[in-house]
């Protein structure tokens, strides 16, 4: 959790310094090929057993969404700031319980209580207004979090690859979507990226893509949707601080505040427990079988501990 609030926070600038030198999908495809393509290879030498085809099917659907999601952001921060993208993602939490929902599983009392205290202080951070000043911004950021929500829950659902290779096969099949997607609109590498452009996509690619995406993936699995998602609430935080540090921007009162608000959510959420309305499931996916406890266990958690057993 702590690498998805300070890498993921810090991918807004990184994906704004990276930006000069790449066309947008151009840039996102290319960052999710190198790191699946670097991150399977290294499962597959350390013998993790390659992924069966229906795994590569699920992988597809589900890379697509949260890849496709990602890329939006990137599309985005060219009319927007770094800053007010990473606070607009912030909605994701609340898109993310509500697909879960319509799956069966629904938030408790408290859940929503730190999601509605997060937002608030997520509208005080961007209250600025430049998302009213870019509608098409503000439109694509709203897309970004739905698929980003839509791809996170369906992904516990749907058999893909076990453990860090769900990462892996999830960042090649988006990445070369992408790809498609960027050759069929035109997009074309002009020139070699300057110095810039070309650290801040190596970061993206190594910290971003291998490290923070892996970490989510395995969140994902382990936690309920609104603890796994409440990075959203962390990362716009950890985004303006950056523009203060590295681009000058000068830090409010106004920011102060929402910072309070929004750590609040964030330990409401992560504090509070939720009533379980599917079967049990293994990370991958998978149904368990353990139907007796379907009370006890978090959709998939395919683990066994002393909490479950009480």
């Amino acid at each position: 959790m702590l690498a998805l609030y300070f890498i993921w926070g810090s991918t807004f600038l990184a994906i704004r310094l990276a930006l000069p030198g790449f066309p947008p999908l151009m840039m996102s495809g290319l960052r999710f090929v190198c790191a699946g393509g670097i991150f399977y290879l290294v499962l597959r030498l350390r013998g993790e057993p390659r992924p069966s085809r229906v795994e590569w099917f699920a992988a597809f659907r589900v890379g697509t969404l949260l890849i496709c999601g990602n890329a939006l952001v990137v599309v985005a921060e060219q009319w927007v700031s770094s800053g007010v993208a990473a606070v607009a993602i912030a909605s994701v939490p609340l898109w993310s319980v509500l697909f879960a929902g319509l799956w069966g599983r629904w938030p408790g009392k408290g859940e929503w209580v730190g999601l509605a205290v997060g937002l608030v202080g997520v509208a005080l951070l961007q209250s600025g207004g430049e998302l009213r000043a870019s509608p098409a911004g503000a439109i694509v950021l709203l897309l970004s979090a739905i698929t980003w929500a839509l791809g996170s829950m369906w992904s516990r659902r749907l058999p893909i690859p076990s453990g860090l290779m769900a990462a892996a096969t999830e960042m090649l099949t988006g990445g070369a979507v992408l790809l498609c997607v960027a050759v069929l609109r035109g997009e074309r590498m002009a020139a070699m990226p300057g110095v810039q452009p070309l650290a801040a996509f190596v970061y993206l690619v190594v910290f971003g893509s291998i490290v923070a995406y892996s970490a989510y993936t395995y969140l994902l699995a382990k936690v309920r949707p609104a603890l796994a998602t409440n990075y959203a609430y962390v990362s716009p935080v950890v985004a303006v601080l950056l523009g203060a540090l590295v681009a000058g921007e000068r830090v409010t009162g106004v920011a102060v505040a929402a910072l309070v608000l929004i750590l609040a959510g964030v330990a409401i959420v992560a504090t509070q427990g939720s009533r379980g309305r599917l079967p049990p499931q293994e990370a991958d996916g998978r149904r368990t079988g353990r139907l007796a406890r379907l009370d006890l266990v978090e959709p998939g958690a395919g683990h066994d501990n002393k909490a479950e057993r009480a």
